[in-house]
């Protein structure tokens, strides 16, 4: 079987990459042909898979998402009987898989956090014009047969916007490698809250996300307000305005109690020191965040708006509220200041998680790839 997975920039960070670097890995054990259609892959690169470099020249994010997706398409064309899967919204795929979700949906919700000066222009913009027209040719492309959706949230938003039917838009959760992400990372929790200065008896809320805005950094900070000292909440990741949130943690009356940690190469001792997990995002279609932290055993507070609410509020592992509601945001965080409530949701989001294992993907990936094989198209 010969599989070319298509990913614009792969790197070893993002959720995306991780989501491939783990199919990748699992699918060659089993045989599968893989070549990977990227702008540039790293010298220490599987050597499994065959690197296809498509590097087309660009001035700006619109230029560079177009010039690739025309580019990839060319060179799909010469290669016959390859089974196509696209983290990119080109026409040119057999199968789709909705990472990111529905780009219509988020810049709605962008545009309902935007000051009223903020809209015309995101609603402009020429990059999510050009997205939204991507969005609209991919689903509409007859080429295309299948589209991976990481949630049901996302399958839902693609069945209603596009018209596809549910068959044709299988649920495949993210893995979660537990022998990476568990609860033993707790013997990190001296080290890591002696470095931040935070009591050991105090209840620690993590969140671990760049671009604070979308993650509701600030939203959680309104909430720490209204949760009794010695809670503590700690950010892990970057933002380009850094300076607004800590000013917000002033004006909120917390930044006593906020420890703004930066990006970090390796979040896992992060993990292993706190008690729980909160992410109020306004749009994220299955955070890879939510399932480490949930393998770590930490109860999590997070927003309809998240894909990965769904295991949360299924396995009882903690508490689903409005993206933008403060009082509910920080009912969830005073509910988990009780360590036998942070205990028992806490087990549970281990239990949740468990089964989405990098073996258990690739066998219902290569399931997907067989029967698209085997079927006339």
């Amino acid at each position: 079987m010969r599989l070319a997975i298509v990913r614009q920039r792969y790197t070893p960070y993002g959720g995306a990459e991780r989501f491939v670097a783990r199919a990748l890995d699992a699918l060659a054990r089993r045989g599968v042909e893989l070549a990977l259609v990227t702008r540039a892959w790293p010298r220490d690169g599987d050597p499994r898979v065959t690197p296809i470099i498509v590097d087309p020249p660009y001035l700006g994010r619109t230029m560079r998402d177009s010039g690739f997706a025309r580019a990839v398409c060319a060179r799909i064309e010469a290669m016959p009987g390859t089974l196509v899967q696209s983290h990119e919204r080109i026409a040119c795929c057999d199968i789709y898989r909705a990472g990111d979700g529905v780009h219509a949906v988020w810049v709605e919700e962008r545009l309902r956090e935007a000051p009223a000066w903020m809209r015309p222009g995101v609603a402009l913009s020429p990059f999510h014009r050009y997205m939204l027209a991507a969005e609209r040719r991919l689903y509409a492309s007859p080429r295309l047969r299948q589209v991976i959706c990481n949630s049901r949230m996302v399958q839902t938003e693609i069945h209603e916007r596009f018209g596809l039917p549910r068959e044709r838009l299988p649920i495949i959760y993210n893995a979660i490698d537990t022998s990476v992400f568990h609860p033993g990372l707790a013997v990190h929790r001296s080290n890591v809250r002696a470095r931040h200065g935070i009591a050991d008896d105090a209840c620690m809320f993590l969140l671990v996300g760049s671009a604070y805005a979308r993650k509701g950094v600030g939203r959680v900070l309104e909430a720490l307000a209204a949760v009794p000292a010695p809670a503590h909440f700690v950010v892990v990741g970057r933002d380009r305005r850094p300076a607004k949130y800590a000013a917000l943690a002033r004006r909120f009356a917390v930044a006593h109690r906020v420890t703004f940690a930066g990006a970090q190469e390796d979040p896992k001792p992060y993990y292993g020191a706190a008690d729980a997990f909160v992410l109020p995002t306004l749009y994220d279609p299955f955070p890879n965040a939510i399932l480490e932290a949930m393998a770590c055993g930490l109860p999590v507070v997070t927003s309809d708006r998240c894909g990965a609410a769904e295991l949360v509020a299924a396995h009882g592992a903690g508490t689903v509220c409005g993206a933008r509601d403060i009082g509910a945001i920080a009912a969830g965080m005073r509910a988990l200041l009780a360590r036998d409530a942070r205990m028992r949701a806490g087990a549970n989001a281990v239990a949740a998680v468990q089964p989405l294992t990098p073996d258990a993907m690739a066998v219902r990936l290569i399931a997907l790839y067989e029967n698209l094989l085997a079927a006339p198209t």
